[in-house]
């Protein structure tokens, strides 16, 4: 198995950036959605209520953060303001720190609603859900885990029962795994080794509205698919709609397009138990 794409996302739910090469870090590759855009209250802004945020791209840089809208462009330095709290779904999380009143400008009005950015610096901590891994892992502003993982076994395996073909970009997906592997492995992969970091998968991915979405556009292409498809073929006992994994990084290093993947541990199918690669294999 091969690693056949790297991911990050600068700014949550905002267009991704493809990599050669890049660092993993504690709180997942290093620059993946370390910012986001809140409303007023503090609520995560995301594309399942706003498709429209499609349109912006977000590029790290060595100052902070690049957003590019309709050929207009906002370079964002790392913000050094007093700290906020803001809310991704139920979870407070404190310590990040809000981009000023031009960023806010800038996103107002490419989203046609008030919004702020917000940036979560090195310092801030926010803890994983202990429910599926141990303590002392963390992530940012992610959904909940630090990265991604899918396979393209399994979006052939998915692509085969749909009448209109889907692409990976959909999912989000952190690393990308190719090779000759039956679909749906990943959900028996406990941790792994990618170049020199070693992963852990902690839970399966459940998936939402947004894989019914254009990744480049937004626009709804299907009211119902890929999901109704996916609650055919491949859901948790619990009823979740599944694809891809969530892992945690065990040790740190780095990972380069190409690099051999190698499963280090496995177990039943984590679908069985979505606890299974959590804390009852520690």
């Amino acid at each position: 198995m091969k690693l056949a794409r790297i991911t990050t996302y600068p700014v949550k739910s905002l267009t991704g950036t493809d990599h050669a090469a890049v660092k993993v870090q504690s709180m997942g590759i290093a620059g993946d959605r370390r910012w986001a855009v809140v409303y007023p209250n503090g609520k995560v802004a995301t594309r399942r209520e706003l498709p429209h945020m499609a349109h912006l791209n977000a590029v790290d840089t060595e100052i902070g953060v690049s957003i590019s809208f309709e050929g207009s462009r906002l370079d964002v330095p790392f913000p050094s303001g007093a700290a906020v709290s803001v809310r991704v779904f139920s979870t407070e999380v404190e310590g990040v720190e809000d981009a000023g009143n031009y960023a806010s400008h800038f996103l107002s009005s490419a989203l046609e609603r008030e919004v702020r950015l917000v940036y979560f610096p090195d310092h801030a901590r926010r803890p994983v859900d202990r429910i599926y891994a141990p303590d002392g892992h963390f992530t940012a502003l992610s959904d909940g885990f630090p990265l991604l993982l899918t396979t393209q076994a399994s979006l052939a395996e998915l692509n085969a029962e749909l009448a209109s073909p889907v692409e990976m970009r959909r999912f989000r997906p952190n690393v990308v795994i190719a090779g000759d592997i039956e679909p749906w492995s990943e959900d028996t992969w406990r941790v792994l080794r990618i170049g020199s970091t070693i992963l852990r998968i902690v839970k399966p991915c459940d998936r939402c509205v947004m894989t019914t979405q254009d990744p480049q556009t937004g626009e709804q292409t299907h009211p119902h698919e890929p999901l109704a498809t996916l609650r055919r073929i491949h859901r948790s006992v619990s009823g979740q709609i599944i694809f891809g994994q969530n892992m945690v990084v065990e040790e740190e290093g780095s990972m380069v397009l190409g690099d051999e993947v190698e499963v280090l541990e496995t177990g039943p199918s984590n679908l069985l138990d979505p606890k299974r690669g959590g804390m009852q294999s520690f």
